[in-house]
């Protein structure tokens, strides 16, 4: 949810657009797509980089590889985001807590 929101403000900063839509405009359709633009990309940058991101980072979080996969890490963490902005793999999750975003990825949730 942090780095949502924090994806909303970037947005409204760098593209002008409302932080919670209400635009009438012909290019609000473009618009409503803007945050979730610059979440995949803010999200994956910092994956890739850190292993954790804004938000994580806040709440004690990291993301590590369980190597079940053997992509390099940017891959796995690039298709780790995509999912994740689908939402559904998110929500959807395996007897061991994991979404399928994780699971399809190879990465786990830590504690830091």
């Amino acid at each position: 949810m942090i780095d949502w929101i924090l994806a909303n403000c970037l947005a409204s900063l760098l593209f002008g657009t409302p932080v919670l839509g209400g635009s009438t405009t012909p290019a609000a359709g473009v618009t409503l797509w803007l945050p979730l633009f610059v979440f995949a990309v803010m999200t994956a940058a910092l994956l890739v980089l850190f292993g954790t991101t804004v938000g994580k980072r806040l709440v004690g979080i990291r993301i590590t590889a369980t190597g079940e996969r053997n992509w390099p890490w940017p891959v796995a963490m690039v298709v780790r985001t995509l999912l994740l902005c689908l939402a559904l793999p998110a929500v959807v999750y395996d007897r061991d807590q994991r979404g399928l975003h994780d699971r399809a990825a190879g990465t786990v949730n830590q504690r830091l």
